[in-house]
Protein backbone atom coordinates (compact mmCIF):
# COMPACT_ATOMS: atom_id res chain seq x y z
CA UNK A 1 0.00 0.00 0.00
CA UNK A 2 1.72 3.62 -0.80
CA UNK A 3 1.67 6.15 1.47
CA UNK A 4 -1.16 8.46 -0.12
CA UNK A 5 -3.86 5.13 0.25
CA UNK A 6 -2.46 4.59 3.85
CA UNK A 7 -5.27 4.45 6.33
CA UNK A 8 -5.54 7.56 8.95
CA UNK A 9 -5.39 7.53 12.32
CA UNK A 10 -6.07 11.02 14.06
CA UNK A 11 -4.42 9.89 17.65
CA UNK A 12 -6.15 13.14 20.53
CA UNK A 13 -3.07 12.95 23.46
CA UNK A 14 -4.24 15.19 26.33
CA UNK A 15 -0.99 15.35 28.62
CA UNK A 16 -2.13 17.04 31.96
CA UNK A 17 0.70 16.64 34.56
CA UNK A 18 3.34 13.57 34.64
CA UNK A 19 5.10 12.51 31.19
CA UNK A 20 3.75 9.04 31.24
CA UNK A 21 0.92 9.57 29.12
CA UNK A 22 3.15 10.96 26.51
CA UNK A 23 5.55 8.60 26.58
CA UNK A 24 3.08 5.36 26.44
CA UNK A 25 1.04 7.29 23.79
CA UNK A 26 4.77 8.28 21.99
CA UNK A 27 5.24 3.76 21.82
CA UNK A 28 1.81 3.37 20.14
CA UNK A 29 2.02 6.47 18.02
CA UNK A 30 5.77 4.50 16.80
CA UNK A 31 4.02 0.83 16.32
CA UNK A 32 1.26 1.91 14.54
CA UNK A 33 3.76 3.38 11.70
CA UNK A 34 5.01 0.49 11.88
CA UNK A 35 2.35 -0.87 11.04
CA UNK A 36 2.06 0.86 7.87
CA UNK A 37 -1.03 3.57 9.36
CA UNK A 38 0.06 7.52 8.50
CA UNK A 39 -0.23 8.81 11.97
CA UNK A 40 -1.50 12.38 13.01
CA UNK A 41 -0.54 13.02 16.74
CA UNK A 42 -2.80 16.10 18.12
CA UNK A 43 -1.53 16.82 21.14
CA UNK A 44 -3.55 19.30 24.00
CA UNK A 45 -0.63 19.56 26.81
CA UNK A 46 3.04 21.21 26.49
CA UNK A 47 5.70 19.62 24.65
CA UNK A 48 8.37 19.38 27.45
CA UNK A 49 9.06 15.98 27.08
CA UNK A 50 10.21 15.58 23.66
CA UNK A 51 8.76 12.21 22.64
CA UNK A 52 9.97 10.28 19.57
CA UNK A 53 7.12 9.90 17.43
CA UNK A 54 8.60 8.81 14.65
CA UNK A 55 7.46 10.27 11.47
CA UNK A 56 3.89 11.19 12.65
CA UNK A 57 2.08 14.49 11.37
CA UNK A 58 2.24 16.66 14.64
CA UNK A 59 -0.80 18.93 15.10
CA UNK A 60 -0.38 21.17 18.31
CA UNK A 61 -3.74 22.48 20.07
CA UNK A 62 -3.23 26.06 21.76
CA UNK A 63 -1.91 23.62 24.93
CA UNK A 64 -3.32 23.11 28.63
CA UNK A 65 -1.72 21.87 31.72
CA UNK A 66 -3.34 21.26 35.44
CA UNK A 67 -2.11 24.23 38.16
CA UNK A 68 -1.55 20.93 40.37
CA UNK A 69 -1.86 17.88 41.89
CA UNK A 70 -5.35 18.29 42.67
CA UNK A 71 -6.35 18.63 38.44
CA UNK A 72 -9.07 21.41 39.49
CA UNK A 73 -7.49 24.05 37.53
CA UNK A 74 -6.26 24.24 33.79
CA UNK A 75 -4.18 27.16 32.80
CA UNK A 76 -3.03 28.30 29.57
CA UNK A 77 0.17 28.92 27.71
CA UNK A 78 0.86 32.08 29.70
CA UNK A 79 0.06 30.47 33.13
CA UNK A 80 -3.36 31.84 33.35
CA UNK A 81 -6.73 29.82 33.83
CA UNK A 82 -8.59 29.35 30.70
CA UNK A 83 -11.94 30.69 30.15
CA UNK A 84 -14.94 30.22 27.81
CA UNK A 85 -13.55 31.79 25.08
CA UNK A 86 -10.11 29.66 24.90
CA UNK A 87 -12.16 26.55 25.21
CA UNK A 88 -14.55 28.17 22.03
CA UNK A 89 -10.92 28.37 20.35
CA UNK A 90 -10.00 24.99 21.35
CA UNK A 91 -12.91 23.28 20.42
CA UNK A 92 -12.93 24.93 16.62
CA UNK A 93 -9.21 23.99 16.44
CA UNK A 94 -9.84 20.36 17.03
CA UNK A 95 -12.68 20.30 14.87
CA UNK A 96 -11.22 21.68 12.31
CA UNK A 97 -8.52 19.72 12.97
CA UNK A 98 -10.53 16.24 12.54
CA UNK A 99 -12.04 17.84 9.14
CA UNK A 100 -8.60 18.30 7.29
CA UNK A 101 -7.27 15.06 8.37
CA UNK A 102 -10.70 12.63 7.88
CA UNK A 103 -9.54 10.12 9.69
CA UNK A 104 -10.26 6.20 9.30
CA UNK A 105 -9.88 5.82 13.03
CA UNK A 106 -10.19 8.53 15.72
CA UNK A 107 -8.08 7.27 19.09
CA UNK A 108 -8.66 9.19 22.24
CA UNK A 109 -6.41 8.78 24.92
CA UNK A 110 -7.86 8.43 28.41
CA UNK A 111 -11.64 9.78 27.62
CA UNK A 112 -14.59 8.88 28.43
CA UNK A 113 -12.24 6.96 31.80
CA UNK A 114 -10.34 10.35 32.04
CA UNK A 115 -10.00 13.64 30.93
CA UNK A 116 -13.49 14.55 31.71
CA UNK A 117 -12.76 18.31 32.17
CA UNK A 118 -12.11 18.05 28.37
CA UNK A 119 -15.95 17.37 27.70
CA UNK A 120 -16.38 20.73 26.03
CA UNK A 121 -14.44 19.42 23.26
CA UNK A 122 -14.42 16.06 23.35
CA UNK A 123 -18.27 15.48 22.79
CA UNK A 124 -18.37 17.08 20.04
CA UNK A 125 -15.30 16.05 18.17
CA UNK A 126 -16.83 12.56 18.79
CA UNK A 127 -20.22 13.78 17.01
CA UNK A 128 -18.46 14.92 14.58
CA UNK A 129 -16.62 11.56 14.16
CA UNK A 130 -19.60 9.58 14.89
CA UNK A 131 -20.45 7.03 11.26
CA UNK A 132 -17.35 8.70 9.82
CA UNK A 133 -14.92 6.96 11.37
CA UNK A 134 -14.33 4.15 13.74
CA UNK A 135 -13.89 5.49 16.81
CA UNK A 136 -11.51 3.66 19.95
CA UNK A 137 -10.37 4.74 23.44
CA UNK A 138 -6.66 4.24 24.41
CA UNK A 139 -6.51 3.67 28.60
CA UNK A 140 -4.80 2.34 31.29
CA UNK A 141 -4.82 -1.20 32.80
CA UNK A 142 -5.98 0.69 36.27
CA UNK A 143 -8.15 3.62 36.65
CA UNK A 144 -8.69 6.37 39.53
CA UNK A 145 -11.41 4.61 41.74
CA UNK A 146 -14.46 6.55 41.86
CA UNK A 147 -17.71 5.77 43.94
CA UNK A 148 -19.92 7.71 41.89
CA UNK A 149 -23.01 5.35 40.23
CA UNK A 150 -23.54 8.40 38.18
CA UNK A 151 -20.54 9.01 36.86
CA UNK A 152 -20.12 5.49 36.38
CA UNK A 153 -22.79 5.82 34.30
CA UNK A 154 -22.21 8.62 32.00
CA UNK A 155 -19.36 6.86 30.87
CA UNK A 156 -20.38 3.71 29.94
CA UNK A 157 -23.67 5.89 28.12
CA UNK A 158 -20.72 7.38 26.24
CA UNK A 159 -18.81 4.72 25.60
CA UNK A 160 -21.72 2.87 24.34
CA UNK A 161 -22.86 5.91 22.49
CA UNK A 162 -19.72 6.53 20.25
CA UNK A 163 -16.63 4.11 20.61
CA UNK A 164 -16.53 0.51 19.03
CA UNK A 165 -13.74 -0.26 20.83
CA UNK A 166 -12.35 0.12 24.27
CA UNK A 167 -8.29 -0.42 23.96
CA UNK A 168 -7.04 -1.34 27.74
CA UNK A 169 -3.55 -1.17 28.03
CA UNK A 170 -2.77 -3.91 30.29
CA UNK A 171 -2.72 -7.68 31.01
CA UNK A 172 -6.08 -9.22 32.79
CA UNK A 173 -3.84 -11.78 34.44
CA UNK A 174 -2.40 -8.89 36.34
CA UNK A 175 -5.10 -6.08 36.75
CA UNK A 176 -8.21 -7.01 35.24
CA UNK A 177 -9.99 -3.73 34.09
CA UNK A 178 -13.20 -4.55 36.23
CA UNK A 179 -10.93 -3.98 39.55
CA UNK A 180 -11.14 0.08 39.10
CA UNK A 181 -13.64 0.45 36.63
CA UNK A 182 -17.23 -0.71 38.14
CA UNK A 183 -18.87 -0.30 35.07
CA UNK A 184 -16.60 -3.25 32.97
CA UNK A 185 -19.04 -5.96 32.67
CA UNK A 186 -21.58 -3.08 30.78
CA UNK A 187 -19.06 -2.47 28.18
CA UNK A 188 -17.05 -6.14 28.23
CA UNK A 189 -17.97 -6.89 24.98
CA UNK A 190 -16.08 -3.47 23.45
CA UNK A 191 -12.75 -4.12 25.70
CA UNK A 192 -9.66 -5.09 24.27
CA UNK A 193 -6.54 -6.05 25.92
CA UNK A 194 -3.41 -4.86 24.22
CA UNK A 195 -0.87 -6.04 27.07
CA UNK A 196 1.27 -3.44 28.53
CA UNK A 197 2.62 -0.76 26.45
CA UNK A 198 6.86 -1.26 27.10
CA UNK A 199 10.03 -1.04 25.23
CA UNK A 200 11.42 -4.99 24.86
CA UNK A 201 13.51 -6.34 27.56
CA UNK A 202 16.61 -4.97 27.89
CA UNK A 203 19.52 -7.59 27.98
CA UNK A 204 22.18 -6.35 30.81
CA UNK A 205 25.79 -6.59 28.91
CA UNK A 206 27.43 -5.84 32.67
CA UNK A 207 27.40 -6.97 35.79
CA UNK A 208 25.18 -4.41 38.14
CA UNK A 209 27.32 -2.16 40.13
CA UNK A 210 26.65 -1.11 43.49
CA UNK A 211 24.42 2.05 43.22
CA UNK A 212 21.08 3.64 43.66
CA UNK A 213 18.46 5.36 41.38
CA UNK A 214 15.85 7.58 42.59
CA UNK A 215 13.68 8.88 40.29
CA UNK A 216 10.69 11.01 40.58
CA UNK A 217 8.61 10.58 37.18
CA UNK A 218 7.73 14.12 35.22
CA UNK A 219 8.50 15.09 38.69
CA UNK A 220 5.40 17.42 39.38
CA UNK A 221 5.35 16.11 42.82
CA UNK A 222 9.04 14.19 43.19
CA UNK A 223 10.29 16.82 45.65
CA UNK A 224 9.23 15.24 48.96
CA UNK A 225 10.52 11.46 47.67
CA UNK A 226 13.87 13.00 46.29
CA UNK A 227 14.27 14.52 49.65
CA UNK A 228 13.71 11.58 52.09
CA UNK A 229 15.52 9.43 49.78
CA UNK A 230 18.89 11.88 50.82
CA UNK A 231 17.80 11.32 54.38
CA UNK A 232 17.44 7.80 53.86
CA UNK A 233 20.70 7.01 52.38
CA UNK A 234 23.10 7.32 55.66
CA UNK A 235 20.35 4.95 57.40
CA UNK A 236 21.04 1.89 54.64
CA UNK A 237 23.23 -0.47 53.40
CA UNK A 238 24.06 1.65 50.50
CA UNK A 239 25.13 4.49 52.39
CA UNK A 240 28.47 4.58 50.84
CA UNK A 241 27.48 3.75 46.95
CA UNK A 242 26.83 6.55 44.85
CA UNK A 243 23.40 7.52 44.05
CA UNK A 244 21.53 8.95 41.33
CA UNK A 245 18.74 11.33 41.53
CA UNK A 246 16.64 12.41 38.63
CA UNK A 247 14.05 15.00 39.32
CA UNK A 248 12.09 15.05 35.80
CA UNK A 249 11.11 18.30 33.80
CA UNK A 250 8.42 19.15 35.65
CA UNK A 251 9.84 19.59 39.01
CA UNK A 252 9.20 23.33 40.75
CA UNK A 253 12.20 25.49 41.36
CA UNK A 254 11.25 25.62 44.99
CA UNK A 255 11.69 21.70 45.11
CA UNK A 256 14.71 21.98 42.98
CA UNK A 257 16.09 24.52 45.42
CA UNK A 258 15.08 22.37 48.92
CA UNK A 259 17.24 19.33 47.70
CA UNK A 260 20.66 19.67 49.77
CA UNK A 261 22.89 17.22 48.05
CA UNK A 262 25.80 15.18 49.89
CA UNK A 263 28.64 14.03 48.18
CA UNK A 264 28.38 10.93 46.15
CA UNK A 265 24.49 12.24 45.14
CA UNK A 266 24.18 13.33 42.05
CA UNK A 267 21.18 14.91 40.71
CA UNK A 268 20.01 15.59 37.17
CA UNK A 269 16.79 16.38 35.43
CA UNK A 270 16.52 13.23 33.38
CA UNK A 271 17.82 10.77 31.79
CA UNK A 272 17.63 10.05 28.30
CA UNK A 273 18.99 6.40 28.71
CA UNK A 274 17.06 5.61 32.03
CA UNK A 275 16.53 2.26 31.25
CA UNK A 276 19.95 1.96 30.19
CA UNK A 277 20.93 2.97 33.62
CA UNK A 278 18.79 0.57 35.63
CA UNK A 279 20.24 -2.24 34.13
CA UNK A 280 23.18 -1.45 36.38
CA UNK A 281 21.72 -0.36 39.77
CA UNK A 282 21.42 -2.42 42.41
CA UNK A 283 17.94 -0.61 43.32
CA UNK A 284 15.80 1.87 41.74
CA UNK A 285 13.35 3.81 43.98
CA UNK A 286 10.39 5.65 42.62
CA UNK A 287 6.81 6.33 42.30
CA UNK A 288 4.78 3.64 40.99
CA UNK A 289 3.30 5.14 37.84
CA UNK A 290 2.41 2.74 34.93
CA UNK A 291 6.08 3.35 32.54
CA UNK A 292 8.22 3.07 35.16
CA UNK A 293 7.06 -0.21 36.47
CA UNK A 294 6.95 -1.34 33.18
CA UNK A 295 10.89 -0.40 33.15
CA UNK A 296 11.55 -2.05 36.13
CA UNK A 297 10.12 -5.40 34.85
CA UNK A 298 12.33 -5.21 31.60
CA UNK A 299 15.20 -4.60 33.05
CA UNK A 300 14.66 -6.97 36.32
CA UNK A 301 15.24 -4.30 38.68
CA UNK A 302 15.16 -4.94 42.22
CA UNK A 303 12.96 -1.79 43.44
CA UNK A 304 11.36 0.25 45.91
CA UNK A 305 7.30 1.85 44.94
CA UNK A 306 6.85 4.58 46.52
CA UNK A 307 3.04 5.75 45.11
CA UNK A 308 1.71 9.09 44.16
CA UNK A 309 -1.60 8.81 46.45
CA UNK A 310 -2.60 12.93 47.27
CA UNK A 311 -5.85 14.60 46.18
CA UNK A 312 -7.78 11.30 46.26
CA UNK A 313 -4.97 9.52 43.59
CA UNK A 314 -5.82 5.83 43.91
CA UNK A 315 -4.01 4.51 40.57
CA UNK A 316 -0.47 3.90 41.94
CA UNK A 317 -1.51 2.63 45.60
CA UNK A 318 -3.52 0.54 43.41
CA UNK A 319 -0.43 -0.69 40.89
CA UNK A 320 1.96 -1.57 43.79
CA UNK A 321 -0.46 -3.27 46.26
CA UNK A 322 -1.21 -5.77 42.99
CA UNK A 323 2.42 -5.87 42.45
CA UNK A 324 3.99 -6.17 45.53
CA UNK A 325 1.00 -8.84 46.21
CA UNK A 326 3.08 -10.91 43.28
CA UNK A 327 6.32 -10.58 45.41
CA UNK A 328 7.98 -8.20 43.15
CA UNK A 329 8.61 -4.93 44.39
CA UNK A 330 8.70 -3.12 47.52
CA UNK A 331 6.18 -0.63 48.91
CA UNK A 332 6.44 2.55 51.57
CA UNK A 333 3.01 4.00 51.09
CA UNK A 334 3.15 8.04 50.87
CA UNK A 335 1.82 8.91 53.99
CA UNK A 336 4.15 5.94 55.83
CA UNK A 337 7.32 7.47 53.96
CA UNK A 338 10.21 9.17 56.12
CA UNK A 339 13.95 8.57 56.38
CA UNK A 340 13.92 5.53 58.35
CA UNK A 341 10.46 3.44 56.27
CA UNK A 342 12.34 4.15 53.17
CA UNK A 343 15.79 2.59 54.25
CA UNK A 344 14.34 -0.05 55.73
CA UNK A 345 12.11 -0.61 52.16
CA UNK A 346 15.96 -0.23 50.00
CA UNK A 347 17.44 -2.53 52.37
CA UNK A 348 14.70 -5.08 52.08
CA UNK A 349 14.83 -5.06 47.90
CA UNK A 350 18.57 -5.39 48.33
CA UNK A 351 18.07 -8.95 49.81
CA UNK A 352 15.17 -9.56 47.42
CA UNK A 353 15.10 -11.54 44.38
CA UNK A 354 14.45 -9.74 41.25
CA UNK A 355 10.89 -8.99 39.51
CA UNK A 356 9.97 -12.15 37.45
CA UNK A 357 7.92 -10.73 34.15
CA UNK A 358 7.22 -14.27 33.10
CA UNK A 359 3.76 -14.75 31.86
CA UNK A 360 2.72 -10.98 32.05
CA UNK A 361 1.75 -9.42 28.06
CA UNK A 362 4.52 -6.64 27.30
CA UNK A 363 3.70 -6.48 23.60
CA UNK A 364 0.74 -3.36 24.22
CA UNK A 365 2.24 -1.41 21.40
CA UNK A 366 2.43 -3.73 18.86
CA UNK A 367 -0.93 -5.02 19.63
CA UNK A 368 -2.88 -1.86 19.86
CA UNK A 369 -1.43 -1.20 15.97
CA UNK A 370 -3.14 -4.28 14.91
CA UNK A 371 -6.45 -3.61 17.08
CA UNK A 372 -6.13 0.02 15.08
CA UNK A 373 -5.20 -1.58 12.14
CA UNK A 374 -8.41 -3.73 12.44
CA UNK A 375 -10.64 -0.90 12.96
CA UNK A 376 -9.46 0.85 10.11
CA UNK A 377 -9.84 -1.86 7.63
CA UNK A 378 -13.65 -2.43 8.71
CA UNK A 379 -12.34 -5.64 10.82
CA UNK A 380 -13.43 -6.70 13.93
CA UNK A 381 -10.65 -6.17 16.40
CA UNK A 382 -8.96 -9.55 18.20
CA UNK A 383 -10.46 -9.34 21.96
CA UNK A 384 -8.17 -12.03 23.33
CA UNK A 385 -4.50 -11.33 24.15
Amino acid sequence: MTASHRKRVMFYVQHLLGVGHQARAAAITRAMQANNLEVHYVSGGFDESRQDLGDARYVQLPPARTADASFTTLLDVNGQPVDTAWENRRRQALLDTYAAIAPDVLLVESFPFGRRRFRFELLPLLEAANGKSAIAASVRDILVERDDPKRTQWIIDTARSFFNTIIVHGDPAVAPFSDTFAGADAIADMICYSGYVTAPPVTATEPRTESVLVSAGGGAVGGPLLRTAIAARPLTKLANAPWQLATGPNMAEFDRKSLIVPPGVTVDTFFSNFRHILTKVTVSVSQAGYNTVMDLYTTGTRAVLVPFSSHGETEQSRRAEILAGRGHFQVVPEESLTPETLARAIDRALDAAPPDPAGIHFNGAHRTAEIVAALAGGKPPPHSL
